[in-house]
């Protein structure tokens, strides 16, 4: 389809980014001659400068191609435009890309924003390619990640997520240790202090970092916020080893247990990997006894999907994909269960509500999301004008707003005005 578009559209670059990228190379470029761009995971700070060059390139060739009528020539001339030695490949290792992405850009009322605080992962889960893609763990400082947050606080926006392969393992191997605090824990906590921010976040976590200081720090630190993503993978300890998740199903329920006694009301959403090699029926059974046992506010639940150049995609006992789909829509409808409560548990309640900016589904109503992650979608508050301009002085704003009704993912309520509010 894009091979097409390139004939149609000859200015435009086409690349790929990310893990793909870095996987694949300069060989991505043999099938796909359109192609123009290859980058790996740690030159996306590149990107930009790669884009302008490669554009000034194609219309440098396109004018040259228009001063051209002879059709033989012209075809000689596309064919120029699909010639590899113009296309650029950059997936070598850069020390210190960790700390290259820290420039944003920020809409007009922006109420959430992300920021990345390490690269890389040491893990090496045989599921997974990411530490051949993304290399190492590589950490940011504190003092660079508290100067972006701040500055993204100045703009106006109220809540941060931060971002880490595994975030919680933040800094282990560049930052000692201060007061038997981990240097995730000392982030939080200087990140915490900044002006202006109302919300923080961080994913994707793994249980081993889930230690005593982190579980302090979540029932102290007031404006993280009352939600943990906590990957679980499998409820079968065979299949975990096989996995290299280094923790049993016993230590993740007792992990789960003692985040719901650290802070009462606190949602944890879990990622899920069904027909990993080898899982049998009873495997399967322990995991979904587990999530049944836990009951999550939430999951991803996947497929296991083999990746090139990694572990398990060379263990014998691959699982058909009949099977894998079946124990796929099982465990979904067991998570959507869940989910449903999760949600009608807080009908009648009084919650409070970061407004994003209009519904996705409906323009006419808002929506933004709970401390506890939870979409909800709420009109705007009749005290304000039916105009666009009214609309707006919600975003970004935190709304107190009375579930009506949940359904499915999305809980659904009215706005009240807290005393003395100026919109």
């Amino acid at each position: 389809m894009l091979g097409r578009l390139a004939k149609e559209r000859p200015h435009v670059v086409f690349g790929f980014l990310g893990c793909m990228a870095q996987a694949r190379g300069a060989s991505l470029l043999k099938a796909l001659p359109h192609v123009d761009l290859v980058v790996g995971t740690q030159k996306f700070h590149r990107v930009a400068d790669y884009v302008e060059e490669l554009v000034a390139k194609k219309k440098k060739r396109i004018s040259e191609n228009a001063q051209l009528s002879t059709p033989n020539v012209q075809r000689r001339m596309e064919n120029r435009m699909d010639d590899l030695r113009f296309s650029v490949v950059d997936v070598a290792e850069e020390s210190g890309s960790q700390a290259t992405i820290r420039e944003q850009e920020v809409a007009p009322r922006q109420a959430t924003a992300f920021v990345s605080i390490m690269q890389g992962c040491n893990m090496h889960c045989t599921f997974c390619i990411v530490p051949q893609t993304r290399g190492a763990e590589r950490s940011r400082s504190i003092d660079e990640i508290v100067s972006e947050v701040r500055d993204l606080a100045s703009r106006g926006v109220k809540e941060i997520t931060l971002l880490g392969q595994i975030v919680n393992l933040y800094g282990r191997h560049e930052f000692p240790k201060i007061d038997n605090k981990s240097p995730f824990v000392q982030l939080l906590e200087a990140v915490h202090e900044i002006e202006g921010l109302q919300r923080l976040r961080f994913t994707s976590p793994h249980p081993i970092g889930f230690r005593d200081d982190l579980i302090d720090a979540i029932s102290r630190l007031p404006k993280l916020a009352e939600h943990v993503h906590l990957p679980l993978q499998s409820g079968s300890n065979r299949i975990l080893r096989a996995m290299h998740r280094a923790y049993t199903a016993e230590k993740y329920v007792d992990l789960a247990r003692r985040i719901r006694q650290a802070r009462d009301g606190i949602a944890i959403t879990t990622d899920i990997i069904v027909g990993f090699p080898g899982e049998t029926e009873d495997d399967y059974k322990q995991t979904r006894d587990l999530v049944e046992e836990i009951q999550f506010d939430n999951a991803f639940v996947f497929r296991y999907s083999p990746r090139r150049g990694t572990p398990a995609a060379e263990m014998p006992d691959q699982i058909h994909e009949r099977t894998k789909e079946a124990r796929n829509q099982d465990l979904l409808r067991l998570v959507n269960e869940s989910t449903r409560r999760a949600g009608e548990r807080l009908v009648g309640q009084c919650v409070e509500v970061l407004c994003e900016g209009p519904s996705k589904t409906n323009p006419a109503r808002l929506m933004g999301r709970t401390p506890t992650n939870k979409i909800v979608v709420f009109p705007p508050s009749p005290r304000l004008r039916r105009t666009s301009e009214g609309d707006a002085e919600l975003v970004g704003e935190l709304v107190d707003v009375r579930i009506e009704r949940a359904n499915g993912f999305s809980l659904y309520g009215s706005p009240i005005l807290k005393a003395g509010a100026t919109f």
